[in-house]
């Protein structure tokens, strides 16, 4: 019997999380983020239709630096949790698993994610 003080199991600032669990912790963040972003997006619909001073409040801080670079976040948040969705689509198929597979497919979703978002904020801002 071990009578070590050891923990037993890696403790998480010795774990290095592989890219895999990494990218599904900000897929579930992305889908998060897009739930509120949706919640946000009907109470300014709401605004627009029964009380403007609000839907000018709502336009307001999205028309503001920080409203625009949370516009920003959530435009990649979208992209990256549709691409990654198709991924997942992928997986569901049976395709792509080898770990080599999993980690080129990843960097290639953000990197997807992050043109689309500059080409969405440059070519329709």
């Amino acid at each position: 019997m071990n009578t070590s003080n050891r923990p037993l199991s890696p403790h998480i600032q010795v774990y290095k999380m592989p890219l895999s669990a990494k990218l599904s912790i900000l897929h579930r963040l992305t889908g998060l983020g897009l739930s509120f972003g949706a919640v946000v997006l009907v109470l300014w619909l709401f605004s627009l239709a029964y009380m403007s001073d609000m839907a000018v409040a709502i336009h307001a801080f999205f028309s503001s630096g920080f409203g625009k670079i949370v516009l920003m976040a959530f435009t990649f948040a979208f992209f990256y949790h549709f691409c990654n969705g198709i991924r997942h689509l992928f997986w569901d198929v049976g395709k792509g698993f080898e770990l080599e597979q999993v980690n080129r497919s990843g960097i290639f979703v953000i990197i997807v994610a992050l043109v689309l978002t500059v080409v969405t904020w440059v070519v329709g801002g």
